[in-house]
């Protein structure tokens, strides 16, 4: 039961994540983070990874420093929390992906890339696009497992 207490709780491991994906989105470096914090690189990589809980206040001060609500670092957490009317836990497999995510030199050039687009309509077909080459990579993969 000790080995529970040191693993990062899933809800720090996202909001940590979202620190990170808003963080890498502005281009501002860990060190500038922390200065702004009036905290160390070295704690601010600790927020991200989940591995140091971020308290409210300090939780305040990082969505004024990176312009987001702090209901920002909270998007898409499905909690477990079922009376709140949320699904299963948030799995291990799913903070990876979201820190991965976050983390891709691809992933922001695109993101940075597709913000500047304003048509909706070529958003929209942006996105079909990008769903439907994903698709068809995952259905190349699974027919070469068979």
């Amino acid at each position: 039961m000790a080995d529970d207490t040191k693993k990062p709780n899933p809800v720090d491991i996202h909001v940590g994540a979202r620190v990170r994906l808003r963080r890498t989105m502005l281009g501002t470096s860990q060190e500038k983070l922390g200065e702004a914090l009036g905290v160390t690189f070295q704690q601010v990589q600790k927020y991200e990874k989940g591995t140091n809980r971020v308290g409210a206040s300090r939780l305040q001060k990082i969505a004024e420093v990176l312009d987001v609500p702090v209901a920002f670092f909270f998007e898409g957490y499905k909690g477990d929390a079922p009376a709140h009317g949320h699904g299963p836990g948030m799995r291990e497999a799913d903070a990876e992906f979201v820190e991965d995510f976050s983390v891709s030199p691809e992933t922001l050039q695109l993101n940075r890339a597709f913000a500047r687009v304003q048509d909706p309509t070529v958003r929209r077909r942006i996105l079909d696009l990008v769903r439907s080459l994903a698709d068809a990579e995952a259905g190349e993969a699974s027919s070469k497992t068979r």
